[in-house]
């Protein structure tokens, strides 16, 4: 029964820490897919291909990849690119670094007591990573490459959801100066970090609350467009829709991606805050209430855009019914804050396990929890990263250039390094 409410307990934390990043993604993704070449084409097939291309976005990236698959590739309870590596230095042997000569047995929870059975390919694998050295300073550059992405990732995602989230009140406030809405998103920047060193138990407690109520908002307002305005979007649920999409929209489609992959932004942090939650906790919270409410969104999103083609390239917030919109936006500029959240704790987790390979200089990691050793605060890197989302938002001021930055790339080392861990472990 404790393990039960335990499990809950931890589920209901990861609301507040793991899934804001992308579950405040409806906000920009639209906005940002057809902000580009794809302006000439917005008509109900080209809409309704964007849907179907996030739909399966989501579901084959965060709920087949991550929560089936890539949760249970964890190094002793950690997550991360450097977990991977981990697992691949100690375990095949192939790593550079000091780690790989580390006991077998200390390493990882995905050890067994019963001998391992090589398959050809391993046994291939193993052989070309023996024969060619320079291969084993190219994997630890890949590692290094979606580590730094990942950070990367912790200074742009707080801009973008911050920026985006007080943007919102323009369409309210139309003259409002853009200088004010850098200000108030500075602000909020500053105040997020300063939280930081409660820990995850007590921000998990404080953050959760806001990203439910966000993702009931917006579930509900999803499920209202969908009825009042085109019932039949649910007709893009089905991959046929993305063969029309490329069809029609051609070249414009493929440049329109990066757009697209936004939609999962912060999905990298359900295996990076594996250390500060556990598995089942990341897997109950995602497959029960994060996976429906955001299909819900993006579904109800969709069917208004079809409607109101005027507003596609203006805000998420023209979608919320007038009757609504000022509460919505309230927790919408709560949720913004919360969703920086995810690649934060990710980024403090990420640092201690290059730390702990020597990658990384020495600094001081202060466990914010008696019960979960993954619960982590790194003073030094809370504070420079907040210093580099303020300049981001102060040098760029505006939403789409900074979604300019994200790519697919960041999704390519872990993918990498878990078809390697799978093949050589």
């Amino acid at each position: 029964m404790k393990w039960y409410k335990t499990t809950l307990c931890l589920a209901y934390q990861s609301f507040g820490v793991v899934y804001g990043d992308l579950s405040i993604s409806p906000i920009y993704v639209y906005k940002s897919t057809f902000s580009g070449k794809l302006r000439s084409h917005e008509e109900d097939d080209e809409i309704l291909g964007v849907f179907s291309l996030v739909f399966w976005t989501l579901t084959v990236i965060p709920l087949f990849k991550y929560i089936i698959f890539v949760l249970g590739a964890d190094d002793n309870g950690e997550g991360g690119t450097f977990a991977l590596y981990s697992i691949l230095c100690r375990r095949a042997k192939v790593g550079l670094l000091s780690a790989s000569h580390a006991p077998d047995g200390d390493i990882s929870a995905c050890s067994s007591q019963l001998p391992l059975k090589e398959t050809r390919g391993s046994v291939l694998l193993k052989e070309f990573f023996d024969k060619h050295h320079n291969s084993r300073i190219l994997l630890l550059l890949v590692v290094l490459l979606g580590t730094s992405m990942v950070i990367g990732d912790g200074i742009l995602t707080p801009a973008m959801s911050v920026l985006s989230a007080i943007n919102g009140i323009k369409v309210k406030a139309t003259g409002l100066d853009e200088n004010y809405t850098v200000l108030i998103a500075s602000l909020m920047l500053v105040g997020l970090f300063a939280l930081q060193h409660f820990g995850t138990h007590r921000v998990g407690f404080l953050f959760a609350p806001v990203l439910l109520a966000w993702l009931l908002c917006i579930s509900i307002v999803g499920f209202y467009n969908t009825v009042r305005w085109n019932p039949g979007v649910v007709r893009a649920l089905s991959p046929y829709y993305v063969y029309i999409f490329f069809k029609k929209a051609g070249k414009d489609g493929w440049s329109s991606l990066g757009g697209v992959v936004l939609c999962v932004t912060g999905a990298e942090a359900m295996f990076a805050d594996l250390g500060h939650f556990s598995h089942l906790p990341i897997r109950i919270a995602f497959a029960t209430v994060v996976y429906p409410c955001l299909i819900l969104a993006y579904m109800g999103e969709a069917a208004f855009y079809t409607k109101h083609k005027e507003d596609l390239e203006r805000s998420f917030f023209k979608a919320i019914p007038e009757a609504v919109f000022w509460p919505v936006f309230i927790i919408a500029t709560l949720a913004t804050a919360v969703a920086s959240q995810a690649i934060i704790s990710a980024t403090f987790s990420i640092i201690s396990q290059c730390r702990a390979l020597s990658c990384f200089p020495r600094v001081k990691i202060m466990h914010t929890s008696n019960q979960i050793h993954g619960q982590i605060y790194i003073p030094e890197m809370n504070w420079i990263l907040m210093i580099f989302c303020l300049g981001v938002v102060v040098g760029f001021r505006d939403t789409d250039m900074i979604a300019n930055a994200y790519g697919t790339s960041f999704e390519l080392p872990p993918s990498f390094l878990l078809f390697l861990s799978l093949k050589l472990t």
